[in-house]
């Protein structure tokens, strides 16, 4: 009879394997099973970034055009700042800053050190990219405000995500189109408001995401109407556009995903590598 070992010597091929190999056949072992529901919830993290992006565009478009003060644009966002900040310590009664251990006041000196050194290099900015064509600012914008989708940590396992190099493209694109505003002030409001969107406000989002989850569905869609509405201002059709993108990312990518999970057939049996799983550190000791 067969036996499945290396150490002797039998009457059968190297090649040979009896009717019992495929009684150890396993299908789909480590395959996760999705609900709708969830799937769709995991995505409000890239609606809200899709719309934090469009948001970000809109407002240098508005202020380039004019049509936003950069006086009213730093209010408006001094104030959304200070309601995040509370809501911040509010989701979860000041547990993550007792347990980071940092106070108000080191918040405060580090936002006021930021505010001073944007305010003093406000010039700088402004005309860093003169010798600069503006169709190479705005395509090297496009390429990093896309880069930054791509990076950006959206709570996957992957090797892709790189919050810092999210974070950096994001800023290098909001320098670039700072510095095609009219005046040093622009430059200033805009480089502050990327900060505040592209880093403050995601970290709201993902304790918002761990301690309300229907706090946040509702953040999500406000958030995405507000971009819808403020992008139908300036044209209908991109509005239409972008409207059908959002929808087939919450609604149309999760039924997909749902659908091609029946489909899955990974195979497992004695034909995959083996995996020590006992402890050897006792040998390199």
């Amino acid at each position: 009879r067969w036996q499945k070992v290396l150490y002797e010597r039998q009457p059968f091929p190297d090649n040979y394997v009896d009717q019992r190999f495929l009684e150890e056949l396993r299908k789909n072992v480590h395959a996760r099973q999705y609900r709708y529901q969830a799937v769709v919830f995991q995505s409000g993290a890239v609606v809200q970034q899709l719309c934090s992006v469009c948001v970000f565009v809109l407002t240098w478009w508005y202020m380039d055009a004019g049509m936003l003060s950069p006086h009213g644009l730093f209010g408006a966002a001094l104030v959304s700042s200070l309601l995040g900040y509370v809501l911040f310590d509010a989701v979860d009664g000041g547990a993550g800053r007792w347990a980071s251990g940092r106070t108000r006041w080191a918040d405060l000196k580090s936002t006021l050190v930021f505010a001073a050194f944007t305010y003093g290099f406000s010039p700088v900015l402004k005309t860093l990219t003169e010798s600069i064509s503006t169709d190479t600012i705005y395509a090297m914008s496009a390429l990093m405000l896309l880069g930054h989708l791509i990076f950006f940590d959206y709570g996957a396992n992957a090797a892709i995500v790189s919050s810092t190099l999210s974070l950096n493209m994001a800023i290098f694109a909001s320098v670039c189109l700072a510095s095609r505003l009219p005046r040093s002030l622009h430059a200033f409001v805009m480089v502050t408001f990327a900060m505040q969107i592209f880093a403050l406000w995601p970290m709201l989002q993902k304790k918002l995401k761990a301690r309300t989850p229907r706090c946040y569905v509702g953040v999500t869609v406000l958030f995405a109407l507000a971009a819808l509405a403020a992008l139908a201002t300036v044209s209908s059709v991109g509005a239409v556009l972008f409207a059908s993108l959002l929808l087939a990312i919450s609604c149309l990518c999760p039924y997909c995903l749902i659908r091609l999970q029946l489909l899955k057939d990974n195979i497992h049996g004695p034909w995959d590598e083996a995996e020590i799983k006992e402890d050897l550190s006792r040998f390199l000791m």
